[in-house]
């Protein structure tokens, strides 16, 4: 069985869904999707990311149902219980610690690990539930290699808060952490998308062979969801394997930008208090209305939705409901309808389309020999997105967006679990380093870093690369180095890792420089004095980083998956000055 039986999780800001294979390892995969939404009436790839829990934090359900079942509450039973969506952008650009909170629709808070978390056991329990009826065979989350997708653009914390929360929820174990792929999102849509054929796709023509038949070919894959717009350059090589050639880019407008516009300008509409009053009363119904925009956003028409009821009847008390619309442009009340034209439709998109416009012109700007542009995700279904970029990007190369694009993500996620080589190298992200001592030099060192030991004089605190920013790491490289102890007594190392964009760091205190990690390795043995040495080996091709130094005297061995989140940020100053001995760089 082992890695031949996979299960990738698509966990996304607007919509989650998960993909599954049971095929033997020497079969051609074919990635098996849950369907979603048969409880009312759809067939759907994904469901909501949505989830709900009731006044004491207790889960209750999870997607279509926990939306149904929010909507449906009224008056103060819907500002006692937790209803969550969008909490995926919680971890997008900012400092992640283990207690960062989500805001609920009625205001509360819930820490975000505890929300990630019971989302993540809902569909961990739901596919080993699925696969088991389909099969008729009983099985264990121990029994799969499990993918899980993130935005490439995404900080390494946020990544690390993803594995952490898939811990929690009993998708993998302390002892087999190595069962759990972080893939990203963009990288797994690649894969998927390089082997449709030609009529795999709905934009423009692409009349040759699938693109992992054509080496040389150089494409940039747009991952559009709801949250992120997420991009990364591919080439492929011979046999089908893919090169990044820039590291991922992007930005936080995706298709819940439009959202956001569509929200503010109902209460432009609704103006004198009337929104904010019922968004504040009646938080259901609010989301019922947006629920219903997300399908008017994949159309480049005029459109028209239903005024909720609570909404018209506070509107009533201020003045009569047409009245509210005779002053703004684009919209009119149509007897129980908000009809929006199809002009300020397309101005809701406006900040999102030239978000990702000016991220395209700023790769398409650097050289490299483009043929298409892959539009994936649930926002490439938005007629009006996908026209944009054709009008301006398709004098320059094809645009390309498969037919089902809100399933490329979890399809090439199942793909890669099985087969995670197919990424031959990435550009890293970072310059990462280690913290480490060299003998003092006057004319090359900070005299405030000097210190004695053993009669020696050292440097601490110098910025040792490991690796650059934008350097090409292969799949599954490990990069060696070796460290001897300061002191002839010492029993511990402590390896404390760094990363950076600056190109010219010299010590880890440097500004721009943060630290990423840090472990210590047990040297017991000390008759080898300053002579003993520790091999450190440092693996940065997969989505995350693992280290593990061994010294060679004893063979004790520390590691560590490079640890980007702490409880606060006074747990990293006591780190910081905790008394174990440094490194000495062995040149």
């Amino acid at each position: 069985m082992g890695d031949s039986y996979i299960i990738a999780i698509d966990f996304g800001t607007a919509y989650s869904g998960y993909a599954y294979s049971v095929t033997p390892k020497e079969k051609e995969i074919e990635p098996i999707l849950k369907k979603w939404g048969e409880e009312i009436g759809l067939e759907t790839p994904k469901t909501p990311t949505s989830i709900l829990f009731d006044e004491h934090g207790e889960f209750m359900k999870f997607g279509y149902e926990a939306k149904a079942a929010y909507i449906n509450v009224r008056g103060e039973d819907a500002k006692k219980q937790y209803f969550f969506e969008n909490f995926k952008m919680a971890l997008y650009g900012r400092e992640l610690t283990r207690d960062v909170t989500v805001k609920a629709a009625n205001g509360k808070e819930m820490t975000a690990l505890k929300v990630f978390t019971e989302s993540l056991r809902f569909l961990k329990d739901d596919a080993l539930t699925t696969i088991s009826s389909n099969t008729g065979m009983k099985f264990l989350a121990s029994d799969f290699t499990w993918v899980l997708t993130v935005p490439a653009i995404w900080d390494p914390s946020a990544k690390q808060f993803m594995r952490e929360a898939a811990t929690e929820a009993g998708i993998v174990t302390e002892g087999t952490a190595e069962k759990l792929v972080i893939a990203l999102e963009p990288e797994a849509a690649s894969v998927w998308c390089k082997k449709l054929p030609s009529d795999g796709f709905i934009t423009q023509n692409h009349s040759r062979n699938s693109l992992d038949q054509s080496p040389g070919t150089q494409y940039i894959v747009v991952d559009c969801g709801g949250g992120t717009i997420d991009i990364t350059v591919h080439e492929v090589l011979a046999g089908g394997a893919l090169k990044e050639l820039h590291k991922a880019s992007g930005n936080d407008l995706g298709g819940q930008n439009v959202d956001r516009k569509f929200k503010e300008f109902l209460r432009e509409i609704f103006c004198d208090g009337v929104w904010d009053e019922y968004e504040q009363n009646y938080p259901s119904e609010v989301q019922k209305m947006m629920y219903d925009f997300t399908r008017l956003k994949q159309v480049d028409e005029d459109v028209q939705i239903t005024c909720q009821y609570n909404l018209g009847t506070l509107a009533q008390k201020k003045k009569a409901v047409e009245e509210f619309f005779e002053c703004v442009k684009g919209v009119s009340w149509d007897d129980g309808c908000i009809r929006i034209s199809r002009e300020k439709l397309r101005s809701l998109f406006e900040e999102s389309l030239q978000g990702i416009s000016q991220s395209l012109r700023e790769i398409l700007k650097l050289g490299f020999s483009i043929e298409f542009i892959l539009m994936v995700g649930g926002y490439a279904q938005s007629k009006i997105l996908r026209q944009h970029i054709i009008d301006q990007f398709g004098e320059q190369c094809n645009v390309l967006c498969p037919s089902r694009a809100q399933e490329a993500i979890v399809n090439g996620a199942v793909q890669f679990g099985r087969n995670p080589e197919v990424l031959a190298s990435r550009k890293s992200a970072f310059t990462y380093g280690i913290a480490v001592c060299h003998i003092f030099r006057e004319t090359k060192h900070k005299a405030e870093k000097k210190f004695t030991a053993e009669g020696l004089d050292y440097c601490h605190d110098v910025f040792k690369e490991l690796v650059k920013e934008g350097e090409d790491v292969s799949w599954n490289e490990t990069r060696e180095c070796f460290f001897c102890p300061i002191q002839s007594d010492q029993t511990a190392m402590n390896m404390r890792f760094y990363r950076t964009e600056r190109k010219d760091a010299k010590y880890v205190d440097d500004w721009g420089v943060e630290e990423a990690g840090s472990f210590i390795v047990k040297m017991p043995d000390t008759t080898g004095g300053t002579d003993r040495t520790v091999r450190l080996d440092i693996s940065f091709g997969a989505a995350e980083i693992t280290a593990t130094a061994t010294d060679r005297a004893s063979g004790c061995k520390g590691s560590i998956q490079i640890d980007f989140m702490t409880k606060s940020r006074e747990n990293i100053k006591s780190r910081k000055v905790a008394h174990v001995p440094s490194v000495v760089l062995m040149e």
